[in-house]
């Protein structure tokens, strides 16, 4: 019995020095806790402001409106929340939906006026004796230019508070900030799809005219090898005006640059020699679409079109660890540096410069989708010198947040 007793006292001491083992752990020395109250108050705001940022980023659509409604409520800490754009109610999150007609009426002055407004009983009566609204915040959503593009109704069960009024217009001017970058993120898809469009414009009418009049040279004298070429111009100009993807892979690039080599070397024979260098391990890298093509089209037109006898293009890709170097390199009759410098520069201030080759526009607009993509210190870099040739070199990070080849 006596040693019964002892085993149990010793599992007893033995649970009790746990259990205080286990106290000190969760309560370090000091009693200090994980996080106080204002730290804990500030991950919530800042989690739900989180929250609702990702589908407001998106755009003011229903959808996403529906979505950022319910953590843009828990922000104000309001009995309802509504969304609004110029003319429709977009998303109701809480109480408040029987008022819909008023409310809608009141957001429509708010974006019509461009200000704030506080709406009290009087301008929401209502017949529904159980009716808990007893007023609403209204503030306007500005987007870019400060456009007013929609409205933010906090709706109270209590006359509204300035505290109430605050917070509301705090979170409607944060809110249309989100709105705000949304519409900058879609002009930039915007602009480049509309860069590749115009480089797809200033590439397509020389390279069309001269691809089907060297493969109509072949159609009597070699109809396979015309064949052939009609194949190859076939998918080149399928990779060319695809419909999707900003991006690609550097081996989709590769693929329909020799497909175009193939189709140039048919017209200029043995005058165009092309070497080709390139690391198998940089194939994966994403690059901006179409931004090698004008680069070697451009070496080829200028560096052969002007220069007697035999003319080289040299493309090399290699991996340099966290980056994939390129260059496109010709032996051609190259340029003035001032000049080629002077046609960019106009380029980029948005005039047509008379006269300008053709490689200026290629040139400009590649450098333009490189620094959008990957930041200013990828631009491209030319070296050019009259009767020298042209090197063309561009930096590819390996990979890049939001940069993506399409499948």
């Amino acid at each position: 019995m006596s040693g019964s007793f002892s085993a149990v006292v010793g599992v007893v001491a033995l649970a009790t020095a746990l259990a205080a083992a286990l106290v000190a752990v969760l309560r370090p020395r000091g009693h200090r806790t994980i996080a106080t109250a204002t730290q804990r108050a500030t991950y919530e705001v800042l989690h739900t402001a989180g929250l609702a940022a990702e589908p407001l980023r998106a755009g003011l659509t229903a959808t996403n409106a529906a979505k950022a409604a319910r953590h843009l409520r828990a922000l104000i800490g309001a009995a309802g929340l509504a969304l609004t754009d110029t003319a429709a109610l977009l998303a109701l999150d809480g109480r408040g939906a029987h008022h819909r007609t008023q409310l809608v009426a009141a957001a429509r002055r708010v974006v019509a006026a461009g200000r704030s407004t506080v709406l009290g009983e009087a301008e929401l009566p209502c017949d529904r004796v159980d009716c808990p609204v007893r007023g609403a915040v209204v503030a306007p959503l500005t987007g870019v230019d400060r456009r007013v593009v929609g409205a933010l109704l906090a709706i109270t069960d209590a006359a509204p508070a300035p505290g109430l009024v605050q917070a509301t217009l705090e979170t409607a001017h944060w809110a249309g900030s989100q709105l705000a970058l949304a519409e900058l993120d879609s002009s930039r898809e915007r602009l480049a799809r509309a860069e590749v469009r115009a480089l797809r414009a200033q590439i397509s009418p020389h390279f069309i005219y001269n691809a089907l009049t060297a493969i109509g040279s072949f159609v009597r004298t070699d109809p396979d090898r015309a064949r052939e070429l009609i194949l190859e111009f076939a998918e080149f100009t399928r990779y060319s005006f695809r419909a999707h993807g900003e991006f690609t892979t550097l081996a989709e690039e590769l693929r329909s640059i020799d497909r175009y080599l193939t189709i140039e070397r048919a017209r200029f024979g043995d005058r165009l020699q092309v070497r080709l260098q390139v690391a198998p391990e940089v194939l994966p890298v994403t690059l901006p679409f179409l931004c090698l093509q004008p680069l070697v089209e451009n070496a080829v037109r200028h560096g052969l079109s002007g220069k007697p006898g035999t003319g080289m293009v040299s493309i090399e890709a290699q991996d340099t660890g966290t980056e994939c170097h390129i260059t496109v390199e010709d032996d051609g009759v190259g340029m003035d540096p001032a000049t080629l410098t002077a046609g960019i520069a106009e380029l980029a201030a948005g005039s047509d410069p008379v006269g300008a080759p053709g490689g200026h526009v290629g040139l400009a607009n590649v450098d333009e989708r490189l620094r959008a993509a990957f930041g200013d210190e990828f631009g491209l870099v030319v070296e050019t010198g009259l009767g020298s040739g042209t090197r063309v070199s561009m930096r590819v990070p390996k990979f890049h947040p939001g940069v993506r080849a399409s499948s």
